[in-house]
C-alpha cells in the first residue's frame, strides 16, 4: 500500500511494502520564507538535497537518481492509483473519534520497564525500574549504572513495549536511538497533522514516520516531540503520557523566525570568540588596533559588554549577560579583573589603562562645537577691559610652577617701598577676556569643572590651544591679568589692597627646584624673589599667630612618558612642601585669597567664600611629635571639613585668616572662575552676573566633578607610586615615617623617598617620629596592594 502527499511542489511518501518516510532522508530547508500557508504557495518549500545535477533519494536498499520532473510524475501517478485502490493512508491512530482521555491513560509502574525521568533541571536519564522504595517511590538503574530512587512525578515517559528490560542495553538503546533521530521529519508529519486538526502521541507520531511502534521507534518519536520548540506544543499530559498538537502556522512561521535569529546570533557569538583567541595568540605587533573592534556593530556591542563588565559599570542586563557568556566560554571566571585581564590581552586595553577615566566618564577631549568656538575667541584680538587695565610691564615677573605645567594661572612681583614696608603683586590669568558667563565655553567648563591632572596625561578644563596661547600667562609676551596688590604691615597683616585689569610681561618661568635655587644663591640681581621670599615668612608667621595650622607635608609627582608602553618610562618627584619655594608661592596665593575676601566683602560681593572651622584643636598637644609629615599627618586627621559660604566671608580657621576666596587658577578651576565673573563685574562698575543662590548651585554641580576628579589624581598618582616600587630591585632598601599605630605594632608609614603611605608590622621600641627601614615585599598596583617588611638590623 502506498500513500502520498503533494506538499508545497515536493512530495513526501510512503508505502507499506517501501521502506517509511525516514528512510528517505528528506531535508528542508528553512532559510528563505514568508508564509506556511497550506492549500497555497509558499516559501518555505521542501527541498531535497543537491547532488551534482540532479536530486538524490536514498533509502535502505538503496540510491536511485531521477529529475525532479521525473519525480513528480511518479508521485502524481501513485497518486492517482491509490485513489482507484481507495486504501486509506497508512495505519496512523489519529482517529477524531478517540477520547483524550483513553490516550491519556497512565501506565503503572512494575518491575523491568524501561523508563525516562528527570533527574534534575538540566538532565533527564533513561532507567530500568527495579523495585518499589516505600509507598509511592521507585528504585531504578539509570543509564550510568547507578541506583537510585525516584518519585513518580519524576517520571516523564514509560517506553511501550518493553517488560523486562536489562539495566545494562540502555548504553546500546539509546546509542540506537540517538542514530535514529531526524528532526527533520517532524516537519512532514506537522503538515499532516495540522491539516486534519489531529493531535498526536509518540507511538501514532513512531507509526507515522518510522512505519513502526516499536519501543525503539516510540522512544525516538518521544525524544522529537519532547525536544521539538518549533511545530508541536503538549496539548495534555496525565503523568508519563502526553498528547501532541501541531502548532498554528503563524506561530511556527515566528519560532522559526526566532530560530533562524538565534542561530545566527550564535554563528556570530563564535566567531567573536574565534577572533578573541586569535588577537590573544597573535604577537604584540600583529594584534588588531583597538578601532578594528568598533569597526562594526556585532563587535562593538560585545566589546563594549566586556568593558563595561571591567569597569563594573554595565549599563544594562545584556550587557552583563553578555560578557558572562563570553568569559565563561573561554573558561575564565565572570569576574571584572578577568574581563580586564582579556581586554589587556588582546590589546584593547594598554597594560596600564586607567580604568577611573572610563568608570567616571571623564572626558579627555572637547567636542567640535567647543573647539571650534575656541579657535574663533582667539582670532579675534578684542579686550572689552582695554581701556581700563593699568600698565604693570615695567615689574619683574616670577611665574613660578612645576616644570611640566602646561597652563600658567599665576605669577608674583614684589617691591621694597621707601618706608621699608613690602608690596607685593600677585598677577592671575585674566580668561574672562574670552569667556562670558553662559557662553558654550563657560558650560562646557561647568560640566567639568577642574581641568584634570594625571601623570599620563592632563585633561584641561578648557580647549588647549585657547588656554595655552590665549589664557595662559607667558614669558617675555604682555599678557592681560587681574592684578591683586597688597602692601603689608611689619607683622605680615594686609595694611593696604586693590584689585585691578592689568597687563603684565612675565620675566622668568621657574620650576620650583630653580626658584628654591636662586634664592640660595642670594643673588642681588634677584632682589625682588628675596623680598617675596621674606614677604612670605612675614604671611607664615602671621597667620600661625592667627591660630593657623602648618600642615605641610611630602607631596609627590609623577610624569609617566609613554604610559601606553607595557614598561614605561617613570619619573617621579618627591617635594617637601615646607621648600622655601613652595612656600613662597602658596603663601602669596593664600593671601590673595584674603584679599579677595576683603575686596568681596567690601563691595557686598556673592562669592564663594572658603571656610573651615579649627574644631577647638589644640597645636601643642602634638607638640611632642616632630614638625613636617608626621606632626601634620596627626593634625589632619582631625580636622573637620570645609565649608563655603556664598554671601559673606567666613572664618577659615587653618588658614588663619578671616576670609577666603580661592581666585589664582581660572584657567584650571571653574569656581575660580566664578569668583572671577563676579569680581571683574564689580571693577566695570556692572552688577554681578550671578546671585548668591545661582552661585550655590553651580557650585553643587561643580564640586561633585571637583571631588571625582581629585579622587581620580590620588588613585592614578598611588597606581604609578606602586608600579615604580614593583620595579626596583628586591633588595632596596626605604626610609619609613612613623606616623601612627593602627594596632598593635602594626603602623602607618610614609616612605621618604616616593612619598606614599602604607602599613607593615614594626619592632618593638619603634615610636611615632622613629625612622625605620623596610623592603618592599610585594607591589601590585592594578589590586592597590603594597606589603613592606621592616628591615631589622
Amino acid at each position: 500500500m502506498m500513500a502520498v502527499r503533494a506538499v508545497n511542489s515536493c512530495s513526501m511518501f510512503r508505502s507499506a511494502a517501501c521502506p517509511p518516510l525516514v528512510s528517505f532522508k528528506i531535508q528542508c530547508c528553512y532559510y528563505h520564507f514568508r508564509s506556511l500557508q497550506l492549500r497555497r504557495k509558499s516559501n518555505l518549500g521542501f527541498r531535497l538535497p543537491a547532488c551534482r545535477s540532479e536530486r538524490q533519494f536514498l533509502n535502505r536498499s538503496g540510491s536511485q537518481s531521477c529529475s525532479v520532473h521525473s519525480l513528480v510524475d511518479s508521485v502524481m501517478q501513485e497518486l492517482v492509483a491509490i485513489r482507484k485502490r481507495l486504501r486509506v493512508f497508512a495505519k496512523v491512530k489519529v482517529s477524531s473519534g478517540e477520547l483524550l482521555e483513553d490516550k491519556l491513560e497512565n501506565q503503572v509502574l512494575q518491575k523491568g520497564l524501561l523508563l525516562e525521568f528527570k533527574k534534575d533541571s538540566d538532565r533527564v536519564l533513561l532507567a530500568v525500574a527495579q523495585r518499589p522504595d516505600g509507598k509511592k517511590n521507585w528504585m531504578v538503574y539509570d543509564q550510568k549504572g547507578v541506583s537510585c530512587s525516584i518519585k513518580p512525578q519524576q517520571v516523564t515517559f514509560i517506553v511501550p513495549g518493553v517488560e523486562k528490560f536489562d539495566h545494562k542495553d540502555i548504553s546500546n538503546f539509546l546509542q540506537k536511538a540517538e542514530d535514529n533521530l531526524d528532526p527533520a521529519l517532524l516537519e512532514f508529519a506537522w503538515v499532516e497533522l495540522l491539516e486534519k486538526n489531529k493531535s498526536v502521541t509518540p507511538e501514532e507520531l513512531a507509526e507515522m514516520i518510522f512505519g513502526s511502534a516499536e519501543p525503539l521507534e516510540s522512544y525516538c518519536a518521544h525524544l522529537l516531540l519532547s525536544k521539538d520548540e518549533i511545530y508541536f506544543s503538549v496539548q495534555a499530559t496525565n503523568g508519563s503520557r502526553s498528547i501532541y498538537a501541531p502548532r498554528p502556522t503563524v506561530q511556527v512561521e515566528e519560532l522559526l523566525r526566532r530560530k533562524l535569529a538565534k542561530e545566527a546570533a550564535e554563528k556570530e557569538f563564535q566567531e567573536f570568540l574565534q577572533l578573541l583567541k586569535s588577537a590573544k595568540a597573535m604577537p604584540a605587533q600583529a594584534k588588531p588596533l583597538k578601532s578594528s573592534w568598533m569597526a562594526e556593530e556585532k563587535l562593538r556591542h560585545k566589546i563594549e559588554s566586556l568593558e563595561a563588565y571591567a569597569i563594573d559599570a554595565c549599563k544594562d542586563n545584556d550587557q552583563k549577560k553578555t560578557a558572562g557568556m563570553i568569559l565563561k566560554e573561554l573558561g575564565l571566571a565572570r569576574t571584572a579583573s578577568s574581563a580586564l585581564n582579556l581586554l589587556i590581552d588582546i590589546e584593547y586595553f594598554p597594560v596600564h589603562v586607567n580604568l577611573d577615566i572610563l568608570k567616571f566618564n571623564i572626558r579627555t577631549d572637547h567636542s567640535e562645537d567647543v573647539t571650534s568656538a575656541a579657535e574663533s575667541l582667539l582670532a579675534d584680538s578684542s579686550d572689552p577691559d582695554e581701556l581700563n587695565r593699568k600698565d604693570l610691564t615695567h615689574l619683574k615677573v616670577y611665574a613660578i610652577d612645576v616644570d611640566e605645567a602646561d597652563e600658567l594661572d599665576d605669577a608674583v612681583s614684589a617691591m621694597r617701598l621707601q618706608d621699608g614696608r613690602i608690596k607685593v603683586y600677585i598677577h592671575v590669568a585674566d580668561p574672562t577676556k574670552y569667556i562670558e558667563p553662559g557662553s558654550l565655553l563657560d558650560k562646557d567648563a561647568m560640566k567639568r569643572g577642574t581641568s584634570v591632572f594625571l601623570p599620563t596625561a592632563t585633561y584641561p578644563m578648557f580647549p588647549e590651544k585657547l588656554a595655552m596661547e590665549g589664557m595662559s600667562l607667558r614669558q617675555g609676551e604682555v599678557c592681560n591679568a587681574v592684578t591683586v596688590s597688597v602692601v603689608l604691615h611689619s607683622d605680615g597683616s594686609i595694611a593696604e589692597y586693590s584689585v585691578d585689569n592689568s597687563i603684565i610681561k612675565p620675566t622668568y618661568m621657574l620650576t620650583y627646584e630653580s626658584a628654591t635655587e636662586l634664592l640660595h644663591l642670594n643673588l642681588e640681581e634677584e632682589a625682588e624673589l628675596k623680598i617675596l621670599s621674606e614677604a612670605a615668612a612675614l604671611r607664615l608667621q602671621w597667620r600661625l599667630q592667627q591660630g593657623a595650622i602648618d600642615t605641610a607635608t611630602l607631596e609627590t609627582r609623577i610624569k609617566v612618558a609613554n604610559p601606553e608602553d607595557p614598561e614605561p618610562i617613570i619619573n617621579l618627584y618627591v617635594e617637601d612642601q615646607a621648600d622655601p619655594a613652595m612656600r613662597l608661592v602658596s603663601e602669596m596665593m593664600i593671601l590673595c585669597g584674603e584679599a579677595i575676601a576683603t575686596y568681596g566683602s567690601f563691595n557686598n560681593l556673592a562669592l564663594p567664600y572658603r571656610g573651615q572651622p579649627q574644631s577647638n584643636i589644640d597645636v601643642s598637644a602634638f607638640a611632642h611629635l616632630p614638625e613636617g609629615p608626621v606632626r601634620s599627618s596627626a593634625i589632619v586627621k582631625i580636622m573637620r571639613a570645609a565649608a563655603i559660604d556664598f554671601r559673606k566671608p567666613v572664618r577659615h580657621g587653618v588658614l588663619g585668616l578671616p576670609g577666603y576666596v580661592q581666585f589664582t587658577s581660572p584657567i584650571r578651576r571653574y569656581m575660580d572662575l566664578l569668583a572671577h565673573y563676579q569680581v571683574k563685574a564689580c571693577l566695570r562698575g556692572e552688577s554681578p552676573p550671578f546671585s548668591a543662590g545661582q552661585l550655590e548651585g553651580m557650585a553643587s554641580i561643580v564640586n561633585m566633578q571637583t571631588r571625582i576628579a581629585r579622587r581620580l589624581s590620588n588613585t592614578s598618582l598611588r597606581y604609578w607610586i606602586i608600579e615604580f616600587l614593583r620595579r626596583q630591585p628586591k633588595e632596596r632598601q626605604y626610609r619609613a615615617l612613623v606616623l601612627r599605630f593602627i594596632k598593635d605594632r602594626t603602623a602607618a608609614l610614609l616612605l621618604v623617598e616616593v612619598g606614599l603611605q602604607a602599613t607593615a608590622w614594626v619592632s618593638v621600641g619603634a615610636q611615632i617620629g622613629d625612622e625605620v627601614e623596610v623592603k618592599v615585599e610585594e607591589a601590585h598596583p592594578r589590586d592597590d596592594i603594597i606589603y613592606l617588611k621592616e628591615v631589622v638590623r
